[in-house]
């Protein structure tokens, strides 16, 4: 099974994303984990890339492409669920056109609605934990607070250090990457439209607005 992920910043998708990875035991290929990893390891991609994402803007494709599709070719006989990528609909047409090559079908589009102020309040208030980005930690909402220990916030799943993006924080970046995301001309939006139109996958769309359980419910229900 291959899944497509769409949502803005905060929406939820890295998530929800990890809930079907356990489910199903699928590969959940984040584009920001691989942007991370290149850049711990102080990659030559991962320097340029570091530059992008910390002024908030799309890390060219001749930059992302390479990362992503080798990534997806070592997941090819598990099946994976792809989380970040494209975000642009010329990176939508390069993977498309890569699926077909190699031979890999996408199975389902995952999308998760959210309006876009709710997403910037949600993205300010998260903290990422230092063993897994996609334990969800936030600040504002008590089902997911972080919890206290030793005078310090801690992950409510496993206890590990938190930490914020810098990103996260600037209120001019937050934009930055929404206004990529909303683009129903050349960004996600676009991107997203380019594989829901294209009639090779089933849809499956859910309101990000609603609890944790509630979407993981209503995502299961339509995957088989």
């Amino acid at each position: 099974m291959n899944i497509l992920a769409f949502g803005p910043n905060g929406s939820g998708k890295g998530t929800q994303g990890a809930i079907v990875k356990e489910k199903y035991g699928l590969d959940h290929i984040e584009s920001g984990a691989i942007f991370r990893e290149h850049i711990k390891g102080g990659t030559e991609l991962g320097m340029k890339a570091k530059v992008f994402i910390d002024s908030g803007d799309l890390v060219p494709d001749e930059i992302t492409i390479p990362m992503v599709l080798e990534t997806l070719g070592n997941s090819k006989d598990k099946g994976w669920l792809l989380d970040g990528f494209p975000r642009s609909l010329a990176q939508a047409e390069a993977l498309d056109k890569a699926l077909d090559e190699s031979g890999m079908a996408l199975d389902y589009v995952l999308e998760i609605n959210l309006d876009r102020e709710i997403a910037k309040d949600r993205i300010m208030g998260r903290r990422l934990c230092a063993n897994d980005n996609n334990h969800p930690n936030h600040i504002a909402f008590d089902a997911i607070k972080p919890v206290e220990k030793d005078g310090e916030l801690v992950c409510r799943v496993c206890g590990g250090e938190l930490s914020m993006r810098a990103d996260d924080q600037d209120a001019d970046a937050i934009n930055k990457r929404h206004d990529i995301y909303y683009d129903d001309s050349t960004g996600t939006v676009a991107a997203l439209n380019y594989f829901k139109n294209s009639g090779k996958s089933k849809v499956i769309s859910v309101d990000g607005s609603k609890a944790i359980d509630v979407i993981s419910e209503e995502i299961m229900a339509q995957l088989s």
